[in-house]
């Protein structure tokens, strides 16, 4: 019998439970064998596993976090690491390995690739949307969502007292939930890679210290800011600080943080995560290898892993210059 062994990796993301439950499912159906290992690749070095069948993914798809416990797992990162985790794989003689995750999951399937001769199969799980081979990543919608009510009822509070307010979104070094966050909920400014050099922050700082001043002498209302973390240096403190040093502008701060990684998984990343975990196993019996399933203009897609992890994936620019153009002319218009 085929023996498929399945373990999510690194930073949780909503959906994950999802995509176990596909892949459980799916090999019951192909009349694989299904062993899900714990913590990460811990599970895999520590040797703790545990054979899934239906039942034990028969409530998990509206639940975020995921069933199989995720975790970092520096030794991965070591040269005996990836060679201890391949000798777990050969002792309960596994015939593909599906892994969900980030790019660091991904590189770590690469490792384990180069020690085992089984089969590597990875699905985009994360927030963050920064995996190029997929339009989204799994728990991307449900982040998108979570943030942008967040941002919703800080509104609310910021226009009663006509406050400036940062507020730092998740996405590490990608900007996608920056953009879409701030386009969603309106946001006057939107910090983030893409239209803000982290090594050059005078021309932004500049920028927006007009924008809240034009709008402070022409409305009385809230002023929402958004910005990517890991962009500002120092932080949105350090904003706040360089704020009302240089102009007098008061503001307050807001890090959603780890919300963004909670809750129930929205209907989007249920079935997406739905669809990719099918497709895994299907790219299993179809003997597919080092291969990331993803999902591009409403169809499934098997990209290479080191195409995924290696391939810039930027926030379309239509919708950067879009949020551009509309402040440029804002500024110009009340400034005639």
């Amino acid at each position: 019998m085929t023996k498929i062994a399945l373990l999510t990796s690194g930073g949780d993301a909503p959906g994950m439970n999802a995509a176990i439950r596909a892949i459980v499912h799916s090999c019951q159906h192909h009349q694989y064998e299904c062993i899900g290992f714990f913590h990460g690749y811990n599970g895999l070095l520590n040797d703790k596993w545990q054979t899934l069948i239906h039942q034990d993914v028969s409530n998990v798809l509206q639940f975020g976090g995921t069933l199989l416990k995720s975790a970092r797992c520096p030794a991965m990162c070591t040269p005996d690491g990836p060679k201890q985790a391949a000798n777990t794989l050969r002792k309960h003689q596994i015939d593909a390995l599906i892994v969900i995750g980030g790019d660091g999951s991904f590189h770590g399937l690469e490792a384990i690739k180069a020690h085992w001769q089984g089969q590597v199969i990875g699905l985009p799980g994360t927030i963050d949307n920064d995996l190029a081979g997929s339009d989204n990543t799994i728990g991307f919608a449900t982040a998108v969502t979570t943030a942008t009510h967040a941002i919703d009822k800080i509104r609310d509070t910021a226009n009663a007292f006509e406050r400036v307010f940062i507020v730092e979104v998740m996405g590490r070094h990608s900007g996608h939930i920056a953009f879409n966050v701030g386009l969603a909920t309106g946001a006057e400014a939107i910090l983030s890679f893409e239209n803000c050099d982290p090594t050059n922050t005078a021309p932004q700082l500049a920028q927006l210290i007009a924008q809240i001043q034009i709008q402070k002498q022409h409305n009385h209302e809230s002023f929402v800011i958004v910005l990517a973390e890991n962009l500002w240096p120092g932080g949105p403190e350090a904003l706040k600080t360089q704020l009302a040093e240089q102009a007098g502008i008061d503001s307050a701060v807001c890090v959603l943080g780890h919300i963004q990684r909670g809750g129930s998984p929205a209907p989007e990343d249920r079935l997406l995560a739905t669809e990719l975990g099918l497709a895994a196993v299907n790219a299993v019996a179809s003997h597919r290898d080092q291969v990331m399933i993803g999902k591009q203009g409403n169809q499934i897609q098997e990209v290479p892993l080191s195409y995924a992890i290696s391939a810039a994936k930027p926030v379309d620019g239509r919708w950067v210059e879009a949020h551009s153009d509309i402040l440029t002319e804002y500024l110009i218009k009340h400034r005639e």
